[in-house]
């Protein structure tokens, strides 16, 4: 079927290096091994470099010859989030695709080590950070591309909430994540915007459905002990969450400003299609007033 898009149909990618970050389990993991069984070099930006190198083992064993190597990357630290970018710098004159994958979710509250409320910071921060950083290393690349991870959740009870963004005042773990991935969003969108016209880069975003990964495991009780009945009908394996990411990072018909998911019920799994995000996503008033924000907050200003 022609909307079945599969790794099958990835292109090659030879000569082309990836950043993953999050590449040691679910979904990131699943991206990197399924770029570096088309050729490309990828880079898994972790925490954890044992965990990582236990997955660049993995990805070995399932592609002879794969050429991935481990950078540590902690988001929730704006300090580690810059040591990598300089090592990557260092070690990289050009850099194809950047897929700012890692995240946490629906976690108590919690703050980074630079005091940002944990899932805010984890999820936008520091990918929005890391992006700026490196951006210059993408710009020059003909086909490089930004692709950042969102997921249904920018739907629910989501919306940037500039009073009380790191969540001090109130906090709701639902709402915070929804916060988080509708800033993913934003961000795609705004970054695209200035990318527009001047540069061989483009900005995509991709959402995974319903993925049993492990981010599941700080979902509210009432919702964990539903699991068991819903997950075969909504839920979708790792790799298959993973199919939107790689395609929004592949796909020779990708264009900037896209948005990526499973087009099966309710988006929750299926084979990747271009999918649409909620209307507020789309407020550029919104998203202009959260990049500002968010160079502030980081103290990264992007080279476009």
């Amino acid at each position: 079927m022609a909307n079945r898009w599969t790794e099958q149909d990835i292109p090659a990618q030879k000569g082309r290096l990836a950043v993953v970050t999050g590449a040691n389990s679910g979904l990131g993991f699943e991206a990197a091994r399924a770029l570096a069984a088309h050729g490309a070099s990828v880079v898994l930006a972790v925490r954890d470099v044992d965990k990582g190198k236990h997955a660049a083992g993995r990805i070995a064993d399932a592609v002879p010859g794969a050429d991935t190597s481990v950078q540590q990357l902690d988001l929730t630290s704006l300090e580690s989030v810059r040591n990598a970018a300089e090592q990557l710098r260092s070690a990289y004159s050009t850099i194809d695709l950047l897929i700012n994958n890692a995240g946490v979710m629906y976690t108590p509250r919690q703050t980074t080590s630079d005091g940002f409320e944990l899932q805010f910071g984890t999820n936008h921060l520091g990918h929005f950070a890391l992006t700026g950083l490196l951006l210059d290393r993408m710009l020059a690349v003909p086909g490089s591309r930004v692709v950042t991870v969102s997921s249904v959740g920018h739907r629910i009870r989501a919306r940037i909430d500039f009073d009380d963004l790191q969540g001090e005042r109130s906090y709701n773990r639902v709402a915070a994540y929804g916060q988080s991935k509708l800033a993913n969003l934003m961000f795609t969108y705004e970054l695209q915007r200035r990318l527009s016209g001047t540069a061989d880069t483009i900005a995509v975003a991709a959402h995974p459905g319903a993925a049993n990964t492990d981010l599941m495991r700080n979902m509210p009780a009432a919702l964990r002990a539903l699991v068991p009945f819903v997950a075969p009908i909504v839920t979708q394996s790792p790799a298959m969450g993973a199919l939107s990411i790689v395609r929004a990072a592949t796909d020779p018909n990708v264009r900037g400003g896209q948005y990526y998911g499973p087009g099966g019920f309710l988006e929750t799994r299926g084979y990747p299609k271009i999918v649409e995000s909620s209307p507020q996503s789309h407020d550029t008033t919104i998203q202009q007033r959260l990049w500002t924000v968010s160079e502030q907050l980081t103290g990264v200003t992007f080279p476009v």
